[in-house]
Formats: structure tokens, sequence, C-alpha cells
């Protein structure tokens, strides 16, 4: 996998002339465009086309985290749509992963489309382990509660795990080589953590094993994007 194949782009937007435009502007630098809550509640599955349209790839991350009929038809729909992946919640449980798993395999076998990866999203970036113990109710350590939720992951067959890179090299060794790590949270050392609690550089987060990192305001608030996306990618590059 090349490097530029590596960093997802976030459109962390909610305008879509304006997401556009970004699109056209980095779509030389960047193959995958992560597409989230915000700009696909402004624009639906369109922003999904027109970045295909471009020739690249996108990120479906809406989080799924319903009963697993639900999810399974709203994983359905994504598959559908042609994304090269999204995620579903992996605190959803066991059977909601697996059957969304299983219906999309079976849809798009039966209707003869490319299979989306499928990631779970284990703990979010912004949460700490205080959060998470005072607030979730959840007793046992993040790391701990990460490595299960990833197990979980694993064992409904799912392709990987979207998880801080400071918990990387634990998911990968209880995971394995072929599970995927996708990383939000990715903050260069000359940019601010914003909201982000379990932040890590692009090359620290390569060196811990993460497969795609993806940044979305340490480029875009930057005064000159396209410079920050070189200099990540060459920081990546050294990893």
């Amino acid at each position: 996998m090349e490097i530029n194949e590596k960093l997802i782009l976030a459109l962390d937007i909610d305008d879509v002339d304006y997401a556009i435009e970004l699109i056209d502007k980095f779509c030389s630098y960047i193959m995958i465009f992560k597409v989230g809550l915000e700009l696909f509640s402004t624009a639906g599955p369109s922003i999904v086309q027109e970045i295909h349209k471009r020739g690249r790839k996108v990120f479906l991350d809406l989080k799924f985290h319903d009963i697993p009929t639900t999810v399974s038809k709203a994983g359905i729909c994504a598959a559908r749509l042609g994304v090269f992946m999204f995620n579903v919640h992996a605190s959803g449980g066991l059977d909601m992963m697996k059957k969304c798993r299983d219906d999309v395999v079976n849809v798009c076998l039966r209707e003869n489309i490319s299979r989306p990866r499928i990631l779970a999203v284990t703990v979010l970036t912004s949460m700490s382990q205080e959060v998470l113990r005072n607030e979730m109710g959840i007793q046992h350590s993040l790391n701990i509660h990460v490595r299960h939720l990833s197990g979980l992951a694993l064992k409904a067959g799912l392709d990987g795990v979207v998880a801080s890179a400071k918990e990387a090299t634990m998911v990968r060794g209880h995971c394995g080589s072929g599970f995927l790590i996708v990383t939000p949270g990715i903050r260069p050392s000359w940019a601010p953590i914003d909201d982000q609690m379990r932040t890590m550089t692009p090359r620290n987060a390569l060196r811990h094993g993460s497969d795609y990192i993806v940044i979305g305001r340490a480029i875009l608030n930057q005064p000159d994007p396209v410079k920050a996306i070189e200099l990540i990618s060459s920081e990546m590059q050294s990893a």
C-alpha cells in the first residue's frame, strides 16, 4: 500500500459546495475521503457519488449502533453506495456486528458488488479513562475495554477496528496482522489537539501498527492545507 493510500482526509463540514471544492482541490493528493455524520446529514448519498465520480474512495463514518436488523439494513445500503469502508459501534454487541457482516456479504455476492470493509468503533478518541469509569460505568481499564471490543469485532468477522493509535500495538497483538486498524485523533506535532484526548503523530501511529490514519482539522485549518498534506506524507514516509 502506498503512503498516500494510508491517509484519509476527514470532511467534517456541513457545507456541500465547500466539501466538493475540497474534494477537487485535494483529490490529487488523497485517495480516501471520510464522510461523517455532519456532511452526510447535509448532503446525503450524493456526496459519496461526487467522490466516486473523481475516482476516489469513501470511508463512510456513520458509526451505526442499533438493533441488529436495523444496522444490517444500514450496512447493506452503505454497500450498495459502493463505499470502501463503513463502521459500526462495537458496543452494539456481537450479534449486531455479525448480522451486519453476514448480511452485507450475502448481498454483495448476490448482487455482484464489491464488499466494503466493515470496521468496529472501540472507544472514541475524545474519551478518557475517567469518562469511561465515571460516566459509562466501565470499571476496568480503557486498554482492556478496547482489547475486549476488538476481540468481539474479530469474532464477528469484521475487517478491523477504529481505535486510537495508542492502542494499536495492543490490538495488533490480540487480533493479528490481517486485522485493519484505522486511527483518528492523529495530530502532527505542529497542530493543536482540539477535543481529542488520546492523540498521536502520523509517524508514531504507523510505527505502532495503524493501517490508515484519519486527519481533518490538522489539514483543513492550516493556512496552506496542501503543504500540510505534504508535511504529513513526508512524516508518514519516514515511519
